[in-house]
């Protein structure tokens, strides 16, 4: 970090006239000595419209915040704090902040699915890099017995693709403020795919839903379409498609898609949706609730996919899917968004890895209402349709051991009951009307 470019140089210019040119300076001289931030930190705080004595008050307010201790910095602090603004913007910014951000809990059901020790991971759709970050999360967490060497780093390599140049510039430096390193390049990548060969350990992505300007029509006859050409008014399976068409040979891929990927039959959909299946590449189908997006209030859905079911890591799962229905799981955070709690994540993936055969992950049972491994046929008999509801069945009602008779008496006590408050109620109604004329 160049030293005009550190806080305490600018807490010391604060007060001066001139901090919007220090501040641009310092933006500057940052990119000039970290090449993967060349044209993405903003320069335009010496601008006539900008208040420099706020601005100057707004820097003092920060350096107020202990973000630079080594406590702090153990607990990412400046990364946190980057990540709640973002969130902050997204939930302002409604359906557009969507376009940039997928809520933190979804992103971690992907990321505990797929556990990313090792190897390339790939979003080719990477908003501001949420994805990324979980990973690198992931893996300080499970530093200790986690097949690396208990390295909290990880040996990941991170590959990424944004369209949108506002967003591309959020990713680089939400990635650079924690000191990821990673490959994040500009462009679209249907039609500028930036990292056409490379074969990727793990894909996760939550790309745009239901996408009908993507172009579709100039690309009928692209090497991805192996599973059919997807329609030009929808997007969904032509993001599928690239997914797979970058996986490794063993590779896995964890994504968020609207949940009429798994049933529509629009426009050749279904049938190339029938025939990823057949491929037996879908590992996992995971049905969410609804209003956990800023973007939309419809209910999403997780598809898991392997390039390899008979790989040696896990056991032998050819043949096989695992549908779980977590429509019920959440809590509301506020009148209109719902969240997944620790207790949901952990439930999803550790039933994931225990249908998957993961070491110390302990013996998988379908549960009635919540999860049901299935076979290619029974999946054939629903008509390739994916919707875990028709593979789960419904939850097995409570029994609380009370006697039928016993039952029926305290119910039948229970409407005698407010069958009388109930007449009660309508005498006293009765009266008023009379009180107030109009009465019989």
């Amino acid at each position: 970090m160049p030293k005009e470019a550190r806080w305490s140089y600018l807490k010391a210019s604060a007060p001066q006239p001139t901090i919007g040119t220090t501040v641009d300076d310092a933006m500057t001289a940052i990119e000039r000595d970290n090449s993967s931030l060349k044209s993405v930190l903003p320069k335009d705080y010496a601008r006539p419209g900008l208040d420099k004595q706020r601005l100057g008050q707004l820097i003092n307010l920060v350096s107020d915040i202990g973000l630079g201790s080594p406590v702090d910095r153990a607990k990412d602090i400046l990364g946190r704090v980057y990540e709640y603004f973002l969130a902050q913007f997204a939930s302002a910014e409604g359906k557009k902040g969507g376009q940039f951000y997928t809520p933190s809990h979804v992103v971690r059901v992907l990321v505990e699915i797929l556990a990313p020790y090792k190897g390339r991971v790939y979003d080719p759709c990477c908003g501001s890099g949420g994805m990324f970050v979980q990973s690198a999360r992931f893996i300080a967490a499970h530093a200790n017995g986690n097949g690396n060497g208990g390295k909290a780093k990880g040996d990941i390599s991170i590959y990424g693709q944004e369209s949108n140049y506002t967003t591309w510039r959020l990713a680089k430096m939400n990635l650079a403020i924690r000191g990821i390193d990673a490959q994040i390049a500009h462009g679209d990548t249907f039609h500028n795919n930036r990292h056409p060969d490379l074969k990727a350990d793990y894909v996760l992505a939550n790309p745009p839903f239901n996408d009908s300007d993507w172009r579709g029509d100039l690309l009928k006859n692209d090497k991805r379409w192996v599973y059919g050409p997807p329609p030009a008014g929808n997007a969904n399976f032509a993001w599928v498609q690239h997914f797979i068409h970058h996986l490794a040979p063993t590779g896995l891929a964890g994504f968020v898609l609207a949940n009429g990927s798994m049933s529509s039959n629009q426009s050749g959909e279904g049938e190339i949706r029938k025939a990823i299946v057949e491929a037996d590449l879908v590992d996992c189908m995971v049905a969410l609730p609804g209003q956990l997006f800023y973007a939309t209030q419809i209910p999403v859905c997780l598809w898991f996919l392997a390039r390899g079911k008979r790989n040696g890591r896990f056991r032998d799962r050819r043949g096989e899917t695992l549908f779980m229905d977590a429509r019920k799981l959440g809590t509301m955070v506020d009148r209109i968004h719902r969240e997944l709690t620790n207790e949901d994540i952990a439930r999803i993936a550790d039933t994931y890895h225990s249908w998957r055969g993961d070491k110390d992950a302990g013996e998988y049972g379908d549960v009635p209402g919540f999860c049901k491994t299935a076979t290619m046929d029974d999946i054939r008999k629903h008509s390739h349709v994916l919707t875990p509801g028709r593979y789960v069945g419904a939850a097995a009602a409570e029994d609380d051991d009370e006697p039928f008779e016993e039952r029926m008496k305290r119910l039948t006590a229970t409407l005698r009951q407010q069958q009388n408050e109930a007449a009660t109620l309508d005498a006293a109604i009765a009266v008023n009307l009379r009180e107030l004329g109009y009465g019989g």
